[in-house]
């Protein structure tokens, strides 16, 4: 959809923010125990979005440096495997490349998550952060995806289109 860098950039902060907030909202709700309580994630307070919030800025921060240096490159070459432009329809190969890119995504986000909250707020000794880190992979990676092309990218390409006046 951007037709040239200045586009290409505010497209990617939009969904650099849009997969950042959605993600806190998660884990923040995972942290503080809602999941586990009677009706489970239905129990979120404001307080969810609001820790969600104090994150989110720094963490789109970090979604968007990620994935310009190597996230979106690697998720398009991962798509292209799967998804012959010159055959496949271009909704399926939009399909492909988000998945590739949360593919790539969501294991580097668990990875700057664990060492962030983890090892240097946490506290958790050095020799265990692999282990917390693929545990945080295999507990994000279903919400990035689901998050990704129900919301994130719905909501990106819609408030693109309104920002840019840009049609489909």
């Amino acid at each position: 959809m951007p037709k040239n860098k200045f586009q290409a950039a505010v497209f990617g902060v939009i969904m650099s923010y849009a997969m950042a907030i959605g993600m806190e909202v998660y884990n923040v709700a995972l942290r503080e125990g809602v999941q586990l309580t009677p009706g489970g994630l239905s129990n979120m307070t404001n307080s969810v979005f609001l820790g969600a919030l104090e994150e989110a800025w720094y963490m789109g921060l970090l979604v968007a440096l990620f994935s310009n240096l190597w996230g979106n490159r690697l998720g398009a070459a991962i798509g292209a495997r799967w998804c012959d432009a010159r055959r496949d329809s271009p909704a399926f190969c939009q399909l492909m490349r988000q998945a590739g890119t949360v593919a790539v995504m969501c294991p580097t986000m668990s990875l700057a998550a664990t060492i962030l909250f983890y090892g240097m707020l946490g506290g958790t000794p050095v020799f265990q952060l692999p282990a917390v880190w693929v545990g945080t992979v295999l507990k994000n990676f279903p919400m990035a995806f689901f998050w990704n092309m129900f919301a994130a990218s719905p909501f990106t390409r819609w408030a693109f289109r309104r920002l840019f006046a840009v049609k489909g």
